[in-house]
């Protein structure tokens, strides 16, 4: 291993700052670069917004880097290569960087692209990874709804799939939870009300932070315009 410095993918949680590991926070505190991932240039970062508290502006540089916010992942690219060579650049020249994603940086998190490329272009780069405490945890905790005991299976998914895979999905798990339900919320509490689930889930956004929102009765979010730090969880 080369004598660069490190990248260290740190998790920091949901959104509640008490939520953060020992060990995120102490990475967070040395690091000499904190990378906050944002959807536009002119867009706070979510991430920062849990750790700024932590971060030091007189000896740290904060790095914003954009990752637009898009289901069409076509020319993304060249977003995701320019915002590793800017890391790669600072690792190079001896700085530690903490890249934070809000949950946990292995489970849909933005880092995983640049993951890849780090694996691919920047192999003698050390990266390591901290593990977060992820909205879906964090969700269930909240609204008091168990995850899965004993032999119970869960599904974990984005709410990208077609009726006839959610409808599957929904018949061969006993716990399923739909990331990002914002954008079509309506379309899945029609397949819940046609499966007889509909007062089987929870509505859950902004986990962890001032806004946070739980809903059970979910009829009465039809038609509203939801928040994407969104997710459902339902229960048989």
């Amino acid at each position: 291993m080369s004598g660069f410095a490190k990248i260290y993918a740190v998790g920091v949680g949901p959104g509640d700052p008490e939520l953060l590991t020992r060990k995120a926070e102490r990475i967070i505190r040395s690091a000499d670069v904190i990378c906050a991932p944002t959807g536009a240039a002119d867009a706070a970062s979510y991430a920062l917004s849990i750790v700024e508290d932590l971060i030091d502006p007189s000896r740290q540089e904060v790095l914003p880097l954009v990752f637009p916010m898009r289901k069409d992942q076509e020319g993304l690219d060249a977003f995701w290569e320019d915002a590793a060579a800017q890391v790669a650049e600072r690792v190079r020249h001896g700085r530690d960087v903490a890249f934070i994603t809000i949950g946990d940086p292995f489970l849909y998190s933005t880092f995983l692209y640049l993951y890849r490329i780090f694996r691919e272009c920047y192999p003698e780069i050390a990266v390591e990874i901290v593990p977060g405490i992820s909205s879906i945890t964090a969700a269930a905790a909240v609204a008091g709804v168990p995850l899965g005991m004993a032999a119970e299976r869960i599904a974990i998914l984005p709410t990208t799939y077609e009726d006839a895979d959610l409808r599957e999905t929904f018949a061969r798990y006993d716990t399923v939870v739909l990331m990002k339900v914002n954008r079509v919320f309506d379309r899945v509490y029609a397949l819940l009300k046609e499966l007889g689930l509909e007062r089987c889930g929870v509505f859950v956004r902004r986990v962890g932070s001032a806004d946070e929102e739980v809903v059970f009765d979910l009829e009465r979010l039809v038609g509203e315009k939801l928040d994407y730090l969104s997710l459902l969880i339902v229960r048989k």
